[in-house]
């Protein structure tokens, strides 16, 4: 058989059901095995980049090994970005570039790039494979590498003869499983005893908690104690349960931001953070003054980073919290219900950013997954927007990449199909991205996109304006009909122009038909965004 079939014969046992990316010269060996396997859906996109998202988001919703692909050359190059976003957020994604054949390598052939020293940084692996006997083992190796430890992705190049090459027929390897940290008895019982004899606190969490959310509430209500979250994990806590104090980091709230700075909270657990710019409010320095902090994570590479930890737990998040839960009543602690309180957000009738999204979250499913661009809206989700189903924001704060979120919604879609999901972006990410509407098109995805049109880079004029009390003209442009585009392409699209055309009726007709449909909201908010900190730390700047 073909060394390109092995390959795939081996990832499709370990149940991969997907390839994003696009075919070329130097991959289709890959994609012509494809014919014969229809177990593997190849899902060919618009830009190699937004199937980089496509494949960090699969892998994140799915929870398992997500497959991306791109030629050699510039499909190598423009994957780069979403591996640097799968490293970021700990993603087991396998990239795949092509390569020219091997006997003309360094002979300027045409679109030779060496990627294998371009991934090495932003990656836990990279390789290029230059035997066709090799290329099984290496995959599996690299497929190792990225579910072991802490996840995250690996990269293998592939030149086109190496995939081409017949190789003998052997066992298909078996495909591994993640195994998890789990921390020592011992560890576990003194955090528990910390915590009881410890003066109280707050729980600090962050994304780390996905799939332990009612583990997290549970352990609050054991203490009493309220829970705040970093930006990135928005979505994770209700918003109507009564012990969240709300968001401390960008975008973050007052209250929340009061408790971290001067709160009588003497002790600091932080569970899943590994705190960074955007969670610490620029590496606030009053986070862990005067407290005992505690920090549980399962990247023991997070602890003592930036901030003293005085009992570092290193341990998968689920696991440790459920070992922490059972050890803390067997010393007595009990658990204590709290009913549900009203959120935190208030409704005017004004037409601006906040309550736009406030309509639209009135009238989506309460199930709907949310894929938050880049972009100054996103400090209007993260503020206002309320949570009442764990696991439905997704917001890439970490690594910040404008048009993730596009390319987000249709990963996510293909991990839950069963999930609505809206992706809620800017002009300036759909100008990036935009055309990954014909990718849900051409594979009948049922995704809401809204795009919030000013017809400016948003977040820069407002970065620019309270910096340096001015913003370049150019930051702007003319405004372009985004709906009528979506029109062109035969998508079912609808304008917003003022709070009246928001209602339940255009929704439903716009939701009348299948695949994907575009929802622009032309609006100018001339109001700051509700950034938080981030407002003053920028408005400090020349004083």
């Amino acid at each position: 058989m073909k060394a390109a079939r092995a390959v795939l014969d081996y990832l499709k046992q370990g149940g991969v059901e997907y390839i994003f990316g696009i075919p070329a010269g130097s991959v289709n060996a890959v994609f012509d095995e494809l014919y014969e396997m229809p177990e593997i859906t190849p899902i060919i996109t618009k830009h190699e980049g937004a199937a980089s998202y496509m494949a960090c988001s699969y892998a994140k919703y799915a929870d398992k090994l997500s497959v991306c692909i791109g030629s050699s050359g510039p499909g190598g190059t423009n994957l780069v970005s979403g591996a640097a976003n799968a490293m970021r957020e700990h993603l087991p994604v396998l990239f795949f570039t092509g390569s020219v054949p091997v006997p003309t390598m360094g002979l300027n052939a045409s679109q030779e790039l060496d990627a294998q020293p371009i991934y090495e940084p932003i990656t836990k692996y990279s390789v290029t494979v230059q035997k066709a006997e090799d290329l099984l083992d290496e995959v599996v190796k690299a497929v190792e590498i990225a579910l072991s430890g802490v996840p995250g992705p690996v990269h293998v190049a592939l030149p086109i003869d190496v995939q081409l090459e017949q190789v003998e027929e052997k066992a298909i390897p078996e495909f591994p499983v993640r195994e998890h940290v789990i921390p020592p008895e011992e560890t576990i019982t003194q955090l528990a005893k910390e915590l009881i004899n410890k003066e109280p606190g707050y729980l600090f969490v962050g994304q780390g908690i996905r799939g332990s959310s009612e583990l997290v509430m549970e352990l609050a209500e054991m203490l009493n104690w309220q829970v705040i979250t970093t930006p990135q994990a928005k979505g994770y806590i209700p918003d109507n349960h009564p012990l969240l104090a709300g968001i401390f980091g960008f975008a973050g709230h007052e209250y929340a931001s009061e408790l971290m700075n001067e709160g009588s909270g003497k002790t600091l657990f932080v569970i899943g953070s590994s705190l960074g710019e955007t969670a610490t409010n620029n590496y606030n320095n009053n986070l862990a003054k005067d407290r005992y902090v505690i920090q549980m994570d399962f990247d023991e590479d997070v602890f003592n980073r930036k901030y003293p930890v005085d009992l570092p737990v290193h341990s998968h998040i689920k696991t440790g919290l459920t070992m922490l839960i059972e050890q803390l009543k067997a010393m007595g602690v009990s658990h204590t219900p709290y009913e549900e309180k009203r959120a935190f957000s208030t409704r005017t009738e004004e037409y601006n950013t906040q309550n736009v999204l406030f309509k639209l979250q009135e009238m989506l499913p309460v199930s709907t997954r949310y894929t938050i661009d880049i972009g100054e809206f996103m400090a209007y989700v993260v503020h206002h927007m309320d949570v009442y189903e764990p696991n439905t924001f997704d917001i890439n704060v970490h690594f910040g990449a404008m048009g993730s979120a596009i390319g987000g919604a249709i990963g996510s879609y293909l991990a839950e199909p069963n999930r609505p999901v809206t992706c809620i972006t800017g002009d300036g990410c759909f100008f990036m991205h935009g055309m990954e509407l014909l990718t849900a098109k051409e594979y009948n995805m049922p995704i809401l996109f809204v795009v919030l049109n000013n017809a400016r880079l948003g977040m820069v004029y407002h970065g620019h304006s309270l910096q340096y009390q001015r913003a370049h003209e150019r930051i702007s442009q003319d405004a372009v009909d985004i709906a009528a585009m979506a029109n062109a392409l035969g998508i079912k699209s609808m304008r917003v122009e003022s709070m009246d055309d928001l209602h339940v009726e255009a929704m439903q007709a716009l939701q009348q038909q299948d695949g994907p449909m575009i929802l622009e909201v032309d609006l100018v908010d001339p109001n700051i965004p509700p950034m938080g900190d981030r407002v003053k730390f920028l408005s400090s700047f020349g004083k």
